[in-house]
């Protein structure tokens, strides 16, 4: 039950003080270092000479290598700690940099700002740092619908999965977690050059988020000024969504902002028919980005809550 508190300390480090530029300058992040050793492994052993089944099994061989990497990295850390309220504090500041609650917020806040101002120029600026559609493509209700999409998975990706993995595995649970959506976020992309070499790591990303997005939505449909309306939204267009993930915590967000997202979107140059979340509700403006924030606060209010109360018990 120690583990509880240790990510409940790790989330509120992170909600105080985020990763520090002046430590991001120094040493970079640990999520960066993950990066680097994926992008090596993608540059060394994804060859196109190869037959797809050979990309494949190399593919797969790189993802366990690196998720048993990390999650023994955390597993060396936790076993050289003591016990008591020491062990607590200590894993939560350690597991701290891989709980992205601050950034999420300033990143999504970043683009909020702009768009309330009537600056739509500098607001795609922002959102394309988030996303990777054509944001010179995006009018008012495209980069509000991008921003709050993005919030809405990336709170599931970034701050719950890796909580409740921690919750229940400590670092080796929480690094090894960051290992998997790493591999994801870099080669997990149904491309000519990752379809093969990425596709253990899409899968895998798949069933670690599978309760996390859940567990997301469920949040987020609590917290929203009509939580039933929410629900009733999650359950109903939560399974429409391309992701079997992503849909949860977007329609539940959907729901709760009485706004309708997703819909068809542009990347790189080709429309993408997606299906809309809440599809008879109004567009989103920058109004329902400060909204969706607020509902990220209180949904990782209750997150921590929660890990207290179990961490007491």
């Amino acid at each position: 039950m120690g583990l509880a508190g240790a990510l409940a300390v790790a989330m509120a480090v992170d909600a105080m003080i985020g990763w520090p530029d002046f430590l991001f300058a120094r040493i970079g992040h640990p999520v960066t270092w993950l990066g680097r050793l994926i992008a090596a492994l993608d540059e060394g052993f994804n060859r196109e000479t190869d037959p797809p089944l050979r990309r494949r099994a190399i593919g797969v061989a790189a993802a366990a290598a690196v998720i048993a990497l990390a999650a023994g990295v955390g597993w060396a850390l936790q076993s050289a700690l003591g016990a008591g309220w020491e062990r607590i504090v200590l894993v939560g500041i350690i597991a701290w940099p891989f709980v992205a609650l601050r950034s999420l917020y300033d990143h999504v806040a970043a683009v909020a700002r702009p768009l309330k101002a009537g600056d739509l120029d500098a607001a795609r600026l922002a959102v394309a740092k988030i996303v990777g559609r054509d944001p010179v493509l995006l009018d008012e209700a495209g980069v509000a619908r991008a921003a709050i999409e993005s919030l809405a998975e990336n709170t599931s990706d970034g701050v719950v999965a890796p909580v409740l993995w921690g919750a229940l595995f400590g670092l080796p649970g929480v690094i090894g977690y960051k290992a998997v959506n790493t591999l994801d976020s870099m080669i997990g992309h149904r491309t000519a050059r990752h379809a093969q070499f990425g596709w253990a790591a899409a899968r895998i990303d798949d069933i670690a988020n599978f309760v996390p997005a859940r567990v997301t939505g469920l949040l987020f449909a609590l917290v929203a000024p009509r939580p039933s309306e929410a629900m009733s939204c999650m359950m109903r267009d939560a399974r429409q969504h391309r992701s079997i993930n992503a849909g949860w915590p977007e329609a539940a967000m959907a729901g709760g902002l009485g706004a309708r997202l997703s819909g068809p979107r542009v990347y790189h140059g080709h429309v993408a028919e997606e299906p809309w979340l809440n599809g008879e509700a109004r567009d989103p403006g920058a109004a329902d980005i400060a909204l969706g924030l607020k509902l990220y606060v209180r949904a990782m209010i209750v997150l921590a809550g929660l890990l207290v109360i179990v961490a007491l018990a």
